[in-house]
């Protein structure tokens, strides 16, 4: 667990990026009918922050709109320190406890913000609904044209978290996890390779994009460092090699 000290610094700063994007708001665009999907994961099974943010920045080369990715050698060392232990219970989880898309001003919510970040040439209607645009899912390598393909995925899932540390927290942490913008915790990808990845980690799914796996254990590792989460032995064994196939 955290110390209270590194908790408070890191609500702070958590707490001043939420108000940056609040304040932000959302543009609202043409008008459209498009309807949200529920970006629920298919199937969460039922087994059971760094001690400072890690990679803030802007997201690097390979690494599309996601942001505060670690380069690999930084996530080396986090992913060296994090702890391993098996995976904790699941009981008394529920996606609830992680109350997620939070208003964010504007009529948005974080799914629409994440779907502006993600996309190009995105407009939207007078409820902040993605009525067009253009996204790349970077798990899979599929480009769309319609929002209501995509899902919002969460790197680090949300059962993945309870049990490897989140069922300790407060459910405004939790809503902080759902909701976070910037960590690299939150991206917009094809509705398929979010429910099939469910709640499983990197050593039980990785995206069938392999060009994709550096960034991808880059950014696993950062979220759980940053969360101070911990990780399986055969989690930490598959982020190993997915950062060996970086190039720097």
């Amino acid at each position: 667990m955290w110390q209270v000290m590194g908790r408070q610094q890191w609500w702070g700063r958590c707490l001043a990026g939420v108000a940056v994007v609040a304040v932000a708001g959302c543009t609202a665009l043409d008008e459209g009918t498009s309807v949200a999907p529920p970006d629920d994961k298919a199937s969460e099974s039922s087994s059971g922050a760094s001690r400072s943010p890690a990679g803030d920045g802007p997201a690097g080369p390979g690494d599309g709109t996601l942001p505060g990715v670690p380069t690999a050698e930084a996530a080396r060392t986090e992913l060296a320190g994090l702890k391993v232990a098996a995976h904790g219970s699941m009981a008394g989880y529920s996606r609830d406890r992680f109350s997620h898309w939070s208003a964010q001003g504007e009529n948005c919510d974080t799914r629409e913000t994440v779907l502006e970040r993600d996309g190009t040439g995105v407009k939207r209607d007078d409820e902040c609904r993605a009525v067009s645009g253009k996204w790349v899912s970077v798990y899979d390598d599929k480009t769309l044209s319609d929002a209501s393909e995509l899902d919002i995925d969460h790197m680090v899932p949300l059962a993945n978290a309870w049990r490897s540390g989140a069922d300790t927290w407060g459910d405004d942490e939790r809503k902080a996890f759902a909701n976070d913008l910037t960590h690299p915790q939150l991206l917009a990808v094809t509705a398929s390779s979010n429910r099939s990845k469910g709640d499983q980690g990197p050593d039980e799914w990785q995206p069938p994009a392999k060009t994709y796996w550096c960034t991808y254990g880059r950014a696993w590792t950062s979220v759980k460092d940053t969360y101070e989460l911990t990780v399986t032995e055969a989690e930490k064994d598959m982020l190993t090699e997915m950062l060996d196939t970086c190039t720097s």
